[in-house]
């Protein structure tokens, strides 16, 4: 086995077997990983041990290592008691925090690395609220039985580097499998946000969980009830901004967990009508999703775009109608969702510019249909990137995300004539300043010639000129007037 500089990386016995392919590369990952912090966590292990102190690498952290991705955030589990891990990292520790004092947990900076020390916890749970009654533990094997996943159900001690993993973590690291420590229907009992952090998984890690683990998820999903919105709000956002998020929604709607926090979605699955003209939503809305991360073009994973492709269509259950001749409509589907988004994600407590943005973005989504006909004006198009404003980007790649057609003429079609309009939108800003079209005269000016006082004539004013600014194009100063003169002479002012 190799060897880092602080010693051996030794395999706890009560692991299952794997191949000797699987866990020498899985080790060899570990290895790189804490050589590259072991300065810091090994001086840190080392001060423990001094103490007369355990302490472990833990949890995600191993998890992360053992995947080669272990980040600049590492969380330790230690037998010491918060007041006994202050004293060992006093003067040692650049920064030093309690606000996690409560569940055991001390966080700590040094050398760049964020570091929590959270004593060995055995906990137990009300089955009411979702917060455990703290109790601390006394060994490493009680702490790891309590975790949520086998996954995270490892750790290696500092600075000796012995790898522990009872509950056959790293096999399932391996075979990409999510199984909890002990049974799903305990662990999930316990705290049922672990439901919700399974399917995080599955779309940050791209791992399929274990049938126990779905069975369990759809047994106990009327429990998430008990977690506050606050909480699945924060696990929701992980998974959508996870690597496939799509896995993990079909999971949620299979398992009924969409039901209790986000009924919109499994809402969408229409049945298809009578004549089959129109295909269902939900496959339609999880190919949306999956075109707009395409178009994200490999940077960081957009939220908003990511939940405005999410909830684009959820308006269409309320407005779905069959006419006479069997043709389904949904009229104003996006007026009635951007107004059931708000709603949504308020209730999940989301910040206000956040939901007003995805908001925005349904609302506007169907604005481009139409365009292809030539019905467009100059003025429309300024409209268009007036009403986008900063999320105008966002708009063109959800715009383009919502072509889900089979009919390769047809979506060709569609693409030609969103290509023309960003062409023409680039047109015309090259002519005029799209980005901040404003009246041709401000509020001072518009004071000045009519000889008015601040107050709501003004405002309205300067609309009327923006108004004609957004029909016309830019005005010259002397139609700008002579505008304002006859706007003016309407109000008998």
């Amino acid at each position: 086995m190799s060897e880092t500089s602080q010693g051996p990386v030794g395999v706890d016995q009560r692991q299952p077997s794997l191949s000797e392919a699987q866990l020498s590369a899985a080790q060899r990952n570990a290895v790189a990983e804490l050589l590259r912090v072991s300065p810091v966590a090994d001086e840190l292990g080392r001060r423990f041990v001094a103490a007369g102190h355990e302490l472990h690498l833990v949890g995600g952290s191993v998890r992360d290592a053992l995947l080669g991705r272990l980040g600049d955030d590492l969380d330790f589990c230690t037998d010491a008691q918060p007041d006994q891990t202050l004293a060992v990292l006093k003067g040692w520790a650049e920064a030093i925090w309690e606000t996690g004092r409560e569940f055991g947990t001390i966080g700590a900076m040094r050398g760049g690395l964020r570091l929590e020390i959270t004593t060995f916890r055995a906990e137990a749970y009300d089955g009411v609220s979702r917060n455990p009654v703290v109790r601390y533990g006394t060994s490493l094997a009680e702490d790891l039985v309590r975790r949520d996943f086998t996954i995270n159900a490892m750790a290696v001690s500092l600075p000796g580097h012995v790898f522990t993993d009872p509950h056959g973590g790293l096999r399932d690291l391996a075979a990409r499998v999510i199984r909890t420590p002990g049974t799903p229907q305990q662990s999930f009992g316990d705290d049922p946000l672990r439901m919700l952090r399974a399917a995080r998984f599955v779309a940050k890690l791209r791992f399929t969980p274990d049938p126990a683990v779905v069975a369990a998820m759809t047994e106990l999903a009327p429990s998430l009830d008990r977690i506050t919105p606050e909480r699945i709000r924060d696990e929701f956002t992980k998974l959508m901004v996870g690597a496939d998020p799509i896995a993990a929604l079909r999971l949620l709607v299979d398992t009924g967990l969409a039901d209790r926090f986000l009924p919109e979605l499994p809402g969408l699955k229409l049945a298809i009508d009578e004549h089959a003209q129109h295909k269902d939503v939900y496959e339609h809305t999880l190919t949306v999703v999956s075109n707009a991360i395409r178009l994200e073009g490999g940077g960081e994973p957009d939220f908003t775009l990511r939940m405005a492709a999410l909830m684009h269509d959820i308006g269409k259950p309320a407005t779905k109608a069959v006419g006479s001749d069997g043709r389904v409509s949904f009229h104003h589907h996006e007026v009635v969702g951007a107004r059931l988004t708000r709603q949504r994600m308020k209730a999940l407590r989301y910040p206000k510019d956040v939901t007003a943005d995805v908001t925005r973005l349904v609302e506007l989504h169907l604005r481009f249909y139409g365009y292809g006909r030539g019905e467009w004006t100059d003025s429309a198009v300024r409209r268009y990137v007036t009403d986008g404003g900063p999320l105008l980007d966002r708009l063109h790649k959800l715009t383009r995300s919502d072509c889900t057609t089979r009919n390769r003429r047809k979506a060709a079609a569609l693409a030609a004539d969103y290509d023309a309009l960003e062409e023409r939108i680039a047109r015309i800003a090259a002519e005029e300043d799209l980005a901040r079209v404003r009246p041709d005269l401000d509020g001072n000016a518009i004071m000045e010639l009519l000889g008015l006082p601040p107050g709501p004539l003004v405002g309205q004013a300067w609309r009327h000129l923006k108004e004609l600014r957004l029909e016309r194009g830019p005005l010259t100063r002397d139609e700008a007037e002579e505008e304002l003169r006859s706007w003016a002479r309407a109000h008998n002012l």
